[in-house]
């Protein structure tokens, strides 16, 4: 049965539902320290399930949550890695490769906190993203399989993968453009997940909103290369610890999308400086990216709700 694990400033909480948690008695202080500390957590909720707790219950809107991965932390990404987001960028889903990029883990902000958007920035994006948190370290070299992956991922949490896209495209790199303070917001719940619930994750359904109207909504069977994929190419150059973070992929229906085409292909004759000018100009049309005092929200969950992430949601400020 999956548990859901919040962050104050304070202390390390647990849901005993939708609505109320109970502090967690554990000296642990970073995301990692509490999951080799997770016998607390369970002990927490059989207590005040039970009855036996001295601990009284918080209501959890009360709760000014941070993010429940700390950093600092490795904050690792995979690329394209859905049909539908593949099609949008106008490539071919069939041929794409396993491909991941690095973000700061300076970007990570809480569930509830603004999205700032640097002054010299136009283009601001949003980007919806299963995270999935290391529970298990995982070595170069290690040999990572269907029957233990599992093992290497403690729990599961909401994170959107915020982008500048005036930066990414011309530089033709996602760190800078990625890992802006607030760019990478996290939360509300670590949910902490069964091995035979992890068998459920194709079933998990992204939507995000922004001022109540969804932008993106997809489920997992759109996704190209899985977590025991993914983790199986990562085992191949990069080490991983507990307390890491792992962005999955978004979904189609982020602001930036592919032009047509005849306009890629007469684009793409142009000189670097006259093609980037010429395709921002045509972005400022496009009212898809996120503008001052938009409302982002985003969920995921199971259709039946057994594994629910929490919602999300962030207002976007322009610096």
């Amino acid at each position: 049965m999956s548990i859901s694990v919040l962050r104050t400033a304070d202390a390390w909480w647990v849901a005993l539902d939708a609505h109320r948690a109970v502090p967690v008695q554990t000296p642990a202080t970073t995301t990692a320290e509490l999951l080799d500390d997770v016998a607390t957590v369970h002990t927490a909720l059989a207590e005040a399930r039970s009855g036996n707790s001295a601990a009284q219950p918080r209501a959890i809107a009360e709760l000014p949550l941070l993010s429940p991965v700390t950093a600092p932390c490795r904050v690792v990404a995979q690329m394209t890695n859905y049909v539908s987001h593949v099609r949008d960028s106008g490539m071919n889903p069939r041929t794409v490769p396993l491909t991941f990029f690095r973000k700061t883990s300076g970007s990570i902000s809480g569930p509830y906190d603004e999205i700032v958007r640097p002054g010299h920035v136009r283009f601001l994006d949003y980007e919806i993203e299963l995270g999935l948190v290391v529970g298990r370290p995982l070595d170069v070299g290690a040999t990572v399989t269907a029957a233990d992956w599992k093992d290497h991922v403690a729990g599961l949490v909401i994170t959107n993968d915020v982008s500048a896209r005036d930066v990414q495209l011309p530089k033709t790199q996602f760190y800078e453009a990625k890992s802006y303070p607030g760019f990478t917001p996290v939360g509300p719940a670590l949910v902490l997940l069964e091995a035979d619930e992890l068998d459920r994750l194709a079933e998990l359904r992204l939507v995000l909103k922004v001022n109540g109207e969804i932008r993106q909504d997809s489920d997992l069977t759109d996704m190209i290369y899985s977590p025991l994929q993914a983790l199986q190419e990562l085992s191949r150059f990069q080490a991983l610890s507990t307390g890491d973070l792992i962005l999955t992929g978004t979904p189609g229906g982020t602001a930036l999308k592919a032009p047509p085409k005849p306009v890629e292909i007469i684009g793409a004759l142009l000189p670097p400086a006259m093609k980037w000018k010429a395709f921002f100009n045509s972005q400022a049309k496009n009212d898809k990216y996120l503008r001052d005092g938009d409302v982002v929200e985003l969920t995921i969950r199971t259709p039946d709700g057994a594994i629910d992430l929490g919602k999300q949601q962030n207002k976007v400020r322009f610096a």
